[in-house]
């Protein structure tokens, strides 16, 4: 009886969402933009969208995954555990009606999750063949055009020469967890990555390595038009900076350089592609990126949505310029967006694990 008492206590808590002690009037958006508080849900990271309209949240040190019905006012969400005792279980995917879950080195999968919300299954392990650390062991992981689960693996360490087959590295396994391979090498820490709904390419965020002063190496924004590409680290940051340790090893002109680099230390965690009509038409595949901000600067950096407006080739950027920010002032961060989620209705979510919530931000109403 205390258990179930405590259980209604925390849906009454998370339900009921209010605003009023955040400070989302400093949020600054394009003309027409508004962003509201969607669910409180403490530690948010990583967002995924199940088939019936149910939005999954991954944490880390809270060990949990939170599903999110939308409330009958349609405006703001009901807020259940679905899982618990999980261990960093930061990156949520779902395909055909399962959700899959990524531990630092398991893939776990809940079969007919949105029928079973109230009463989640036991989960069932997709594979636990990825790596023990916890030093950039936390995972983002989603399904690509390929029907595959893509896994990036981060280097144990801040920089060093670790095992090229077991880290640093984007992986891609089959829904059942054969088939492993590597797709990509040379990646430090990704957090956040995409397809380009025209030509099905995979863009990725990357974390520049730490302790070379406030502005090098830069964060990475980068693009794999094909399996088997080298980004670089630890050879090479931002495509044309040798790693003091490492550089003497191998050339720079050996790598893929970025896309765009987006500064030092500012964090991209999440990244999408935006395919909705709610938005104007002209941010119609716009990429968006969360920077989660820096922890190390001399001055803090990131803090805040970024969105790269692509060039008509469909793989050079042309600009990339804020598009909500306001979560940082005076050096002080009272909100860190993590990751994006289109909605079915065309409005963008954001989550926070610093305020812990997700907001959704909604044009023209």
């Amino acid at each position: 009886m205390p258990r179930l008492f405590a259980a209604l206590l925390f849906l009454l808590a998370t339900s009921v969402v209010g605003a009023a002690d955040l400070p989302l009037d400093r949020i600054r958006l394009p003309a027409g933009f508004a962003i509201e508080v969607y669910a409180r849900v403490p530690g948010a990271r990583s967002l995924a969208l199940g088939d019936k309209g149910t939005v999954f949240v991954g944490t880390m040190n809270a060990g949990r995954v939170y599903a999110l019905r939308p409330a009958a006012s349609g405006r703001t969400a009901d807020v259940s555990v679905v899982a618990s005792g999980l261990n960093t279980p930061n990156g949520v995917a779902f395909r055909q009606g399962a959700l899959y879950v990524a531990e630092i080195d398991r893939i776990l999968r809940f079969d007919d999750i949105e029928g079973r919300l109230d009463a989640p299954p036991r989960p069932v392990v997709v594979t636990d063949r990825f790596p023990s650390d916890r030093h950039h062991g936390w995972k983002r992981i989603a399904f690509g055009p390929d029907g595959l689960l893509y896994v990036p693996v981060g280097a144990p360490c801040n920089v060093c020469e670790p095992d090229p087959d077991r880290y640093a590295l984007m992986a891609r396994i089959r829904p059942d967890g054969t088939g492993h391979e590597v797709f990509a090498r040379g990646i430090r820490n990704s957090v956040g990555f995409d397809w380009h709904p025209v030509t099905g390419e995979l863009w990725f965020n990357d974390h520049g390595r730490d302790m070379l002063g406030d502005d090098l190496p830069s964060c990475e924004l980068n693009r794999a038009p094909k399996a088997g590409l080298h980004f670089g680290f630890p050879y090479c940051h931002q495509g044309d900076t040798p790693d003091p340790e490492f550089g003497s090893k191998r050339r720079c002109a050996e790598f893929v350089p970025p896309a765009w680099k987006q500064g030092g230390h500012v964090a991209p965690d999440g990244l999408r592609f935006y395919t909705g009509s709610q938005f104007p038409a002209e941010y119609r595949h716009r990429l968006f990126v969360a920077q989660h901000g820096s922890w190390n600067r001399s001055q803090k950096s990131g803090y805040r949505v970024m969105m790269a407006t692509l060039r008509d080739d469909h793989r050079t950027v042309g600009a990339f310029e804020p598009f909500a920010e306001g979560w940082m002032a005076n050096e002080q961060a009272w909100g860190r967006p993590v990751d994006l989620l289109q909605m079915p209705d065309g409005s963008l979510l954001v989550s926070d694990d610093l305020a812990g919530v997700v907001y959704r931000i909604r044009y023209g109403r």
